[in-house]
């Protein structure tokens, strides 16, 4: 059984800690909150003062390092991303295990930047899936009573970390699974988007030449309906223009990452009540950060709603909600639009979009309900649980 030792609550509470740092890794499906999670657990379980975590890139550097222990303040003085040399180049390049009494002694140490903190006992262990190395994770700076000359770190550490390391690889291939699918997705529906901006433009643009022909044919023998004509023309150009800004809307990525769910649907709300006739408004109410999937989940089920309203259902009013909700967030949608009958909508094999918003809110452990009648506009709410 295993149990590191310096640590109260003996082995029940050890194997305690292992269980929770598994659990709280297989919650995650951002490759960077798996990351995070690795760094945070392996640190918090082997009682290190750091904790970090590469993933190497295909050009001798990393393409990712995570750190736990060091302030966001002594990260930025410390400088760039560290290159693939010495202690971390044997993990990557051999998946050799490495324990280390003082790893400034070692003779692959080759020294690191003013501002990074003082180490000395290590303990780094390769992140591997097969032959394939993923990253690597090093500790360093063992809380305990050191033997002379020797390492804090004991066998008993670098096996758990080990089992750790194990589950950390399972993790992080589901995860660049889960965000290569994701891509998939979002893929198809770029198509999905161009092939009904294609629609919808083009229809616009024949309609716009036809008028324009009917047009030219009337202006000498009845002027006055020739400038019907011409009014109709205007109204198409200003369709057709509704078309492409609402498409470009949709087509362009969303900032979560910088700005968070709350400004991204703001800002998008804010471009489409410009871009139509319908008045379009946005309020939040206490709105924390939910992890990254169930952000992105909101976001994609708002714009689908907010699609159908502006594209669908005629609508002249529009209000968008996102409130808190115990530790996670609701979404609420509504229109004054023509509204629709849900079952009659599911018998003619029309969706209107509602099954890709309903997976997208099982999928993350969230619900979406819908409203909708003949006439009385739809509302369409989604909750997710946070994290």
């Amino acid at each position: 059984m295993l149990m590191t030792k310096g640590r109260a609550g003996g082995p029940e509470a050890g194997l305690s800690r292992v269980s929770g740092a598994l659990l709280a890794m297989s919650r995650h499906l951002e490759v960077r909150d798996v990351l995070k999670t690795i760094v945070v657990s392996a640190r918090e379980l082997l009682d290190a003062e750091y904790a970090a975590l590469g993933v190497p890139d295909d050009h001798g550097g990393f393409a990712q390092f995570v750190v736990d222990g060091v302030s966001e303040e002594q990260w930025k003085a410390i400088g760039p991303l560290p290159r693939q040399h010495g202690i971390l180049a044997a993990m990557l390049k051999d998946a050799t295990p490495q324990r280390l009494a003082d790893v400034r002694l070692d003779a692959r140490f080759e020294g690191w930047p003013s501002a990074h903190p003082v180490m000395s006992d290590f303990l780094g262990l390769p992140i591997a899936d097969g032959d394939e190395v993923l990253g690597a994770v090093f500790l360093a700076n063992k809380r305990c009573l050191k033997p002379e000359g020797g390492c804090g770190f004991t066998a008993e550490d670098e096996e758990l970390l080990s089992i750790l390391a194990q589950h950390a690889a399972i993790a992080l291939t589901n995860a660049r699974l889960y965000e290569r699918s994701r891509e998939l997705t979002i893929a198809g529906e770029r198509a999905r988007l161009a092939h009904e901006l294609h629609d919808a433009v083009s229809q616009k643009l024949f309609s716009l030449r036809l008028t324009a022909q009917a047009a030219a044919a009337l202006v000498d023998r009845d002027p006055a309906r020739a400038k019907e004509e011409l009014q109709q023309i205007a109204l198409l150009a200003a369709e057709a223009a509704d078309e492409l800004r609402s498409a470009v809307v949709e087509l362009r990525p969303a900032a979560l990452d910088e700005d968070g769910l709350v400004a991204t649907l703001r800002t998008q709300v804010q471009v489409l009540d410009r871009a139509h006739s319908a008045h379009v408004t946005f309020a939040s109410r206490g709105v924390r950060a939910l992890p990254a999937a169930q952000e992105e989940a909101v976001l994609r089920v708002a714009q689908e709603a907010l699609h159908n309203a502006l594209r669908h259902a005629g609508a002249r009013q529009v209000d968008v909600t996102l409130a808190r909700r115990g530790q996670g967030a609701r979404l609420r949608v509504a229109d004054d639009g023509r509204g629709f009958d849900p079952s009659a909508v599911r018998r003619a094999g029309r969706h209107l979009g509602l099954v890709s918003m309903r997976d997208r809110a099982g999928g993350v452990g969230g619900g979406l309900t819908v409203e909708s009648a003949p006439g009385k506009g739809t509302v369409i709410e989604m909750e997710v649980p946070g994290g």
